[in-house]
């Protein structure tokens, strides 16, 4: 057993320095030799362990999704139907990302959307919609059923998600890969907020402009990398999109700038319109905003609005950016270089991307949940703050936090070994007097 526990801690801890160390290998890492043929974007990350499920094109024998498990499904134009089991306290969340093939045909007609039905038919307030730009990458919708909207939607039973694909039909029409996930936020307990802040700070966030440190983004949700605040160094590809994840708190807003530097070009000049795109995401994965911009080769920079502050009552309100921070939790950023950059640059050669971020504010007091927030994929903890400062992946911080588990347990394991040997040698120590003592002359 000692052997197996101390190969396993070896093993933990090479995989904890290769985690710790894949942020910085990020830019350096990705260049290519000047004239080499451009290598294939690396294909989006599904999360692990996830079930397999089809969806059905109606309502009779759609498939149950439960809370907090991911699913793989395909999506063809058209409908696909999903069972849920709902309480009539939580708030619920159903989001589907839709993976087009590399080189898929789209257009601005395309995209699709997510809403949660009654068994009667009735659609709930707050569906999620998502389209498509001039690129096949990644996009993702989610749907919300709110107890305290409709009063349609706020009886415990049968419910149903509808995924629904569009194609114009000069459009890619196969099928595409879908990660679907149901989130149940738990209810409050006592009174609840149900009217969103009337005002809140919406300026252009000041940005840091410290020396920038390298952090490789993920492919998707699943293994977006942590960041906190400070500037950071990536490199994209022409219809590459970067994920990144940042923890925000009750009561934190966040800043968020991304620049694009200049690429090798092929031509004298050349433009891209929509040729960078930021766009954040909630931790149900609903989208909170996003803005583009054009790049013609030679520099370009998005800033967004500073996020309302994370508040409960944020759901209640008129505006989408506002409405989409309503629960503290990791929120993700997607940075997508256009993918006709291509046709004026060098695709070979990736084009510097500098982030910079800012997490405003102190960390707020969270409303009185009835069950655990962070048991239900939301919140932030002291795992999630480490896991943002050491730049961690999803995946490598499970990695990380398995490592100290098992660090703790060979810790203790020595301090309960350690006690037990003096505790041993105290007994023999008072036995050894006790026998002198009942000799002559002890």
């Amino acid at each position: 057993m000692r052997g197996r526990v101390r190969r396993t801690v070896l093993v933990g801890a090479v995989a904890v320095g290769l985690a710790v160390g894949a942020p910085g290998i990020g830019a350096s890492g990705a260049a290519f030799a000047a004239g080499s043929a451009p290598r294939p974007l690396p294909e989006y990350r599904a999360a692990d362990g996830a079930r397999t499920v089809r969806g059905k094109p109606s309502s009779a024998d759609a498939p149950l999704l439960e809370p907090g498990t991911f699913y793989e499904d395909t999506v063809s134009p058209g409908e696909r139907f999903y069972r849920l089991t709902l309480d009539d306290t939580s708030d619920v969340y159903v989001s589907a990302v839709v993976r087009p093939a590399k080189g898929a045909k789209v257009g601005y007609s395309d995209g699709i959307e997510v809403e949660v039905m009654t068994k009667e038919g009735r659609r709930c307030p707050n569906p999620g919609r998502a389209g498509f730009g001039y690129d096949p990458v990644p996009i993702a919708a989610a749907a919300v059923r709110r107890v305290r909207e409709d009063a349609e939607c706020q009886a415990a039973g049968i419910y149903y998600a509808k995924v629904t694909r569009t194609a114009a039909k000069d459009s890619a029409q196969g099928p595409w890969p879908v990660e679907l996930l149901v989130r149940r936020e738990p209810g409050l307990g006592g009174a609840v907020p149900t009217v969103a802040p009337s005002v809140w700070p919406s300026a252009s966030p000041t940005l840091p402009g410290t020396e920038a440190v390298a952090r490789t983004g993920g492919t998707g949700f699943n293994d977006a990398r942590a960041l906190d605040s400070g500037v950071w160094r990536d490199d994209l590809r022409p219809g590459q999109t970067r994920y990144y994840r940042v923890p925000l708190d009750w009561g934190q807003q966040l800043g968020i700038g991304a620049e694009i530097a200049a690429a090798e070009m092929t031509k004298p000049y050349g433009s891209a319109a929509g040729g960078l795109t930021v766009s954040l995401f909630s931790p149900y994965r609903g989208l909170v905003d996003a803005k583009d911009t054009s790049y013609d080769g030679k520099q370009a920079a998005v800033t967004l609005p500073k996020t309302a502050p994370v508040a409960y009552e944020n759901r209640y309100g008129d505006d989408a950016e506002e409405r989409g921070t309503g629960v503290a939790g990791w929120y993700y950023l997607a940075v997508t270089l256009g993918g006709k950059v291509a046709e004026f640059t060098r695709d070979a050669t990736p084009v510097p991307l500098t982030l910079r971020m800012d997490v405003i504010g102190a960390p707020g007091k969270a409303p009185a949940y009835r069950e655990s927030l962070d048991a239900a994929g939301f919140g932030v903890g002291p795992a999630d703050r480490s896991a943002a400062k050491e730049g961690l992946t999803g995946p490598e911080a499970v990695a990380a936090e398995a490592d100290r588990s098992v660090m703790r347990v060979v810790a203790g394991a020595g301090f309960g070994t350690g006690a037990l040997l003096l505790l041993g040698l105290g007994g023999w120590f008072l036995l050894a007097r006790r026998s002198g003592a009942g000799r002559p002359g002890g």
